[in-house]
């Protein structure tokens, strides 16, 4: 069953090898391979490649208030959602003496990318940069496409969100190469190298993030978008319609795909992609999406062979358009989130749900997580001993370093007990 609704494999496989000669370019050239990746892929030259804090100002107060009232209130739910991934330090006490002392310690810098090409996406500047601040990360950089159609500024919706969060390193660049620039830094133009970078992207930005992995930290190779729905007889075709051509519209790339065990919703889903694709305003990317060999209507036995079909394919965000859906919520384990009923689309979860909209792609719901505080954060334990706890686990340490045959680990040991 996953065979007939294949991912695009062979279009990752092309953009790994791309990214990462981008990438490669970038950390050998600098602001130089930076400036002709903008006149090549955003046909953009000129521009100011460190965005000036006047720019960030006008746009925050150009930006429409209905918007900016709509970002803050997204900022405050995804503020507080994400509060709930901090964990609390804890201290064990292993014996009289002993103890271990768990603690989450923020990375010092993070940097996030932010798409900019088929959607300007202001929203993701609040998905990546709250969760940084509220895991305690300092210092953020944030990259962002620079827009021909702005003469070389970044959109100003995005500005504008990043006004509203109090970020000021701000860079106009896109795609691969804003991926390379955050990992290896560009002095030339102030970009120091971060220590995560975070943030959704097309198959070129999820790519550039493995050719830097081990470099730099990263979230999740959040690509193309990935929508998997899964609906009994009693579901409203027009509302499936309506959530697969919401995610489709993202890019010809995106899969969308329902599995369902009623006959007879085939048809009828059919029939409402037809004409809702038809009338929406970026109808011919919608219809290259549906068309492609990653979207399908998947035709099962059942409510568990659903359930097998879709954990086994891990989709990024997947809806459950099912009678009684917060009962049979717990049986889907692999997705990047979950939607549960009819009146929780994900496009709520895009923007104001409180949840996090960069989720894994390509199945990687299977083992990864979404972006969140905890992407920013690393667990570390500080271990405390005295000299009683010490004697007491003396002999073991001594005995297992000489099984090993490393002495000089028991040695350092009883050097502690000897004059």
């Amino acid at each position: 069953m996953l065979a007939a609704v294949p991912r695009a494999a062979q279009a990752r496989a092309e953009a790994l090898e791309t990214a990462a000669r981008i990438v490669e370019d970038v950390r050998e050239r600098g602001e130089a391979a930076l400036r002709e990746q903008a006149e090549k892929f955003d046909r953009v030259s000129g521009h100011a490649v460190r965005v000036p804090a006047e720019h960030i100002e006008e746009a925050l107060a150009c930006v429409e208030p209905a918007v900016r009232a709509a970002l803050e209130e997204a900022i405050a739910r995804v503020r507080q959602g994400s509060a709930a991934q901090v964990p609390a330090a804890q201290t064990t006490t292993i014996g009289p003496g002993a103890q271990i002392l768990q603690r989450w310690q923020p990375v010092s810098r993070a940097g996030v990318y932010i798409p900019g090409g088929k959607a300007p996406l202001a929203s993701s500047v609040v998905m990546n940069v709250v969760p940084a601040q509220v895991a305690g990360v300092q210092q953020i950089a944030l990259a962002s496409p620079p827009q021909a159609d702005y003469d070389g500024r970044i959109h100003p919706t995005i500005l504008a969100a990043a006004g509203l969060l109090g970020v000021t390193e701000v860079y106009a660049i896109g795609g691969a190469g804003a991926i390379g620039a955050l990992a290896w830094g560009v002095p030339a133009i102030g970009l120091d190298p971060v220590d995560v970078v975070s943030g959704p992207g097309n198959n070129y930005v999820a790519s550039a993030k493995r050719a830097v992995a081990g470099v730099v930290g990263t979230d999740s190779e959040a690509g193309a978008t990935e929508i998997l729905i899964v609906a009994d007889a009693d579901a409203d075709p027009r509302l499936i319609a309506a959530d697969l051509i919401s995610q489709a519209e993202h890019d010809e790339q995106a899969s969308a795909v329902l599995v369902t065990y009623a006959p007879e919703l085939v048809a009828a889903v059919d029939a409402e992609l037809e004409r809702q694709a038809a009338s929406t305003r970026h109808s011919v990317r919608v219809g290259v999406a549906l068309d492609g060999p990653q979207s399908a209507i998947v035709l099962v036995d059942d409510l568990s062979m659903a359930t097998a079909f879709s954990n086994a394919y891990a989709p990024e965000h997947l809806e459950l358009h099912v009678a009684d859906a917060a009962s049979v919520a717990s049986l889907f384990t692999s997705a990047g989130a979950v939607f549960v009923g009819d009146q929780t689309p994900v496009s709520l979860g895009d923007y104001m749900a409180g949840s996090n909209h960069v989720l894994p792609t390509g199945g990687q719901a299977r083992y990864a997580p979404g972006l969140g505080a905890y992407t920013f954060l690393r667990p570390q334990q500080v271990i405390s001993y005295d000299r009683e706890a010490l004697a007491a686990v003396r002999d073991g340490v001594v005995a297992l370093a000489n099984a090993e045959v490393l002495p000089a680990h028991g040695e350092a040991i009883e050097a502690r007990f000897t004059a």
